[in-house]
């Protein structure tokens, strides 16, 4: 997610100085003005521009420690459609009511024991729950030299919310050269597989070449089925993989070519995979994921060349739908395809934002195959994470401890 480089490092400490200056702004702020076959969107009215919308404070700063995602049961268990689950760094998941804010989270999860966060990029990094199974859920976490996904059960029937930290099964691990570029997303797809976001193993400029290398599972988005093992393993690779036979590449590879995709997300209608990737000194990206995908990295940052610096071969390599340089932000932070309800005029645009800057966009691709990208609002955050609950509402998870909601204004 974040940069190790010293420049980034103490453009970083700036903007924390700069934040702890602004811890007593009021709760809302004001806005500021080739792929496989997919399923289209329904027919609706497009606005030219996003509406203006607020963030409302949820949960205040410190309430949570050092979150990193937050997602929903996706209404599996009846008793937990309205709550939401926190990621935090340390190795905890915890439990927010958004309707009962002032509640005290309840522990999900601990597996701190098992969990290595002294890096700044380590930790307990994603979560995901079985979309057809209550109580289980899968979380990606580093250990010191690797990455782990592991599913977990719940502890009791009559508290499908609460994890048994003694259940854990490890269905893959991959090691990791470095302490940063983890990735770290989980999400299930609409085909019912688990992805798994995988950085490119850290250091800086890729120095092992991961992300091209199509033999490694860093640098990659990664498909596995959880619910049939195979071959003495706890998942199996679904048929049509595109290195499904293990010949020309890790079975488990859905695309490649990444440095370090920090969140993706599917849009609910059309199923499209979006995925931000972090650039390396010049470029931020968002990309279209498609199955066999290579979206260039280290060849290319974004859309200039990276290695070689000039004239390097693009054959084959996809472009993303969209970047922005140093001059916006350091940090790309992925969203989601806004599918709520709530504010009817923000339907269909992908919104997402920058960790350094705060600022928060909204990106649509038009008809005619352009891209338009507005700038939605100026959050004032540190933002680690966006979340989605079970009803289509987006959150803002931040640094400080808080969790916030897009409402309209």
């Amino acid at each position: 997610m974040k940069r190790m480089r010293m420049r980034d490092m103490a453009y970083l400490l700036m903007m924390c100085l700069l934040m702890s200056a602004c811890r007593g702004e009021p709760a809302e702020r004001e806005t500021s003005s080739v792929p496989e076959q997919q399923q289209q969107p329904s027919q609706q009215p497009q606005q030219s521009k996003p509406p203006t919308v607020k963030l409302t404070t949820i949960v205040p700063e410190k309430t949570l420690d050092n979150p990193v995602g937050v997602v929903s049961e996706n209404g599996v268990t009846s008793s937990l459609k309205g709550k939401l689950f926190a990621v935090e760094q340390k190795g905890k998941i915890v439990m927010l009511d958004p309707a009962n804010p002032t509640e005290k989270p309840q522990t999900v999860l601990d597996i701190r024991d098992r969990v290595y966060s002294e890096g700044s990029e380590q930790g307990l990094l994603g979560l995901a729950f079985h979309p057809k199974k209550p109580g289980v859920a899968f979380v990606n976490y580093t250990t010191k030299t690797h990455t782990v996904i592991a599913r977990y059960v719940m502890k009791d029937p009559e508290h499908p919310e609460v994890l048994d930290p003694k259940s854990e099964v490890i269905l893959l691990t991959y090691e990791q050269p470095f302490a940063n570029h983890k990735g770290g997303q989980l999400a299930f797809g609409p085909d019912g597989n688990l992805y798994i976001a995988a950085g490119d193993g850290g250091s800086g400029g890729d120095p092992y070449g991961n992300g091209q290398n199509k033999h490694v599972l860093l640098g990659k988005i990664l498909r596995i089925n959880v619910d049939v093992g195979s071959g003495g393993k706890n998942y199996s690779i679904p048929a049509d993989n595109p290195f499904a036979d293990g010949r020309d590449g890790a079975p488990e590879i859905y695309a490649y070519g990444f440095r370090n995709p920090w969140r993706f997300s599917f849009d609910s209608e059309t199923g499209k995979l979006w995925a931000a990737d972090v650039g390396q000194n010049r470029l931020e990206e968002i990309d279209i994921v498609v199955k066999g995908g290579n979206y260039g990295w280290n060849v290319m940052e974004g859309t200039l060349c990276y290695k070689p610096e000039e004239g390097c071969d693009r054959t084959g390599l996809i472009e993303p739908i969209h970047t922005y340089g140093r001059d916006l932000g350091v940090s790309v932070i992925g969203g989601f395809v806004y599918r709520g309800s709530a504010i009817p005029g923000l339907v269909g645009w992908y919104i997402y934002g920058d960790y350094a800057k705060g600022t928060i966009w909204a990106l649509r691709e038009e008809a005619d195959g352009t891209v338009r990208n507005e700038t939605l609002l100026q959050s004032g955050e540190l933002i680690t994470s966006f979340g989605v609950d079970a009803a289509g509402e987006l959150y803002v998870c931040a640094q400080n401890g808080s969790l916030l909601r897009i409402e309209a204004r």
